[in-house]
C-alpha cells in the first residue's frame, strides 16, 4: 500500500482514504486464493509422482510427457503464489511500487511455459507416430482418470477468481487443460486396450497440443500487453476520459496514461485543464476524480493541473 505514498504529500490523504474504502474488494480475493494455490501445488505434485512411476512401469511416453507437463504446472502455481506474496511486500527506495509487478512477469512466464510444453508434446507425438511402442492401455486409462479428478478439482478452486486476475486465469487454464489432456489419455488408453492401435497415443497427444495452444494464445497476448505497459484489456480510455470530464471544474483531460501496476491493480496519470479561478478547488477535484476512478478499477492516480489560458508544453498533449 505504501506505493501510494511515493506520490507527493499533498494527496497522501486522498490515497489512504481511497484505499480504506474501495480497496477492500481486492485483497480478500487473493487471500481466498492462497489456499487454492497451496492445495493445487500439493495435489499436483502427488500426481506427478504417480504418473512418473506408472509411465516408467508401463513404458507409456504419454504418461511421462504428461508428468513433465504437470511438473511445469506445479512450478507455475508456485511462481504465482510467490508473486501474490510479493505484492504484500511494501515499497522501498529501489522499488517505489513494491514488487507488485512480479505478478505480471509470472503470468507472462507461465504463458511461455505453456507454449513451450505444447512444442515438446507435439515433438514427442511425431517421433512416436513414426516408431509406435507397445503400451498398457488399462494402466494409462486408470492413471489418467485420477488426473482428471485432481486437475478438474484444482481448476474449480480457481473458477471464482479467473476473471479478476491474469495469474489466476493462467492457473485455471493450466488445470482445465490438464483435465482435457487426461481425458484424452483415458480415451486413447481405452482404445489401445481393445484394439492395440498404439498410434492413437500420438494422435491424441497432437490434438491435445493444438487445444492447449489455442487456449494459451490469449493469455500470452494479455500478459505481454501488461508487460509492455499497454492499457489493460478491460480498460476503455474513452470511457475513462468521459468519466473524468464529468467532474465539476474539469475543462479538459489530456496526456492521459493508463497501465497495470500488477495483475490486479491499475494506475493512471493525466493533465487536467482547469480554470485559473478554480485552483483553490484542485484538492476537491482530485478527490472527486479518485473516487470516480476507483469505480473503474483504477486505484493509483496522479493529476497535474494546467490552466485553460496556458498552452501545454509537453509534445504529446
Amino acid at each position: 500500500m505504501s506505493a501510494a505514498h511515493s506520490h507527493s504529500h499533498s494527496h497522501d490523504h486522498d490515497h489512504s482514504h481511497g484505499f480504506g474504502h474501495h480497496h477492500h474488494d481486492h485483497t480478500p480475493k487473493l487471500d481466498h486464493l492462497n489456499g487454492a494455490f497451496i492445495a493445487g501445488i500439493i495435489l499436483n505434485s502427488a500426481f506427478v509422482i504417480i504418473e512418473v512411476i506408472a509411465g516408467l512401469v508401463t513404458g507409456s511416453l504419454s504418461l511421462l510427457t504428461d508428468a513433465g507437463h504437470n511438473l511445469g504446472d506445479v512450478a507455475g502455481l508456485a511462481l504465482a503464489l510467490l508473486a501474490f506474496k510479493l505484492t504484500k511486500v511494501g515499497s522501498n527506495h529501489n522499488y517505489t511500487y513494491g514488487y507488485k509487478r512480479s505478478t505480471i512477469l509470472v503470468s507472462f512466464f507461465n504463458a511461455v511455459i505453456l507454449v513451450a510444453s505444447v512444442g515438446v508434446i507435439a515433438y514427442e507425438a511425431i517421433i512416436r507416430f513414426i516408431h509406435p511402442q507397445a503400451i498398457s492401455g488399462s494402466t494409462m486409462a486408470w492413471v489418467s482418470l485420477i488426473g482428471i479428478g485432481i486437475n478438474a478439482f484444482t481448476a474449480w478452486l480457481f473458477v471464482k477468481g479467473k476473471d479478476t486476475d491474469l495469474n489466476v486465469k493462467g492457473a485455471y487454464m493450466h488445470m482445465a487443460m490438464d483435465a482435457v489432456v487426461s481425458l484424452g489419455v483415458v480415451i486413447s488408453g481405452v482404445i489401445i486396450y481393445f484394439t492395440n492401435w498404439y498410434w492413437i497415443d500420438s494422435a491424441v497427444s497432437l490434438i491435445i497440443a493444438i487445444v492447449i495452444l489455442r487456449g494459451t494464445w490469449s493469455l500470452l497476448k494479455d500478459s505481454l500487453r501488461l508487460e509492455m505497459d499497454g492499457v489493460p484489456k478491460e480498460m476503455n480510455l474513452t470511457k475513462i476520459k468521459n468519466e473524468l470530464m464529468k467532474a465539476k471544474g474539469v475543462i479538459d483531460v489530456h496526456h492521459m496514461h493508463v497501465w497495470a501496476l500488477s495483475t490486479t491493480e491499475n494506475a493512471l496519470t493525466a493533465h487536467l485543464v482547469i480554470a485559473p479561478t478554480d485552483l483553490h478547488l484542485f484538492d476537491d477535484i482530485k478527490h472527486d476524480l479518485r473516487h470516480r476512478l476507483q469505480h473503474l478499477d483504477i486505484n493509483h492516480s496522479t493529476f497535474e493541473p494546467e490552466f485553460a489560458d496556458e498552452k501545454c508544453a509537453e509534445p504529446d498533449c
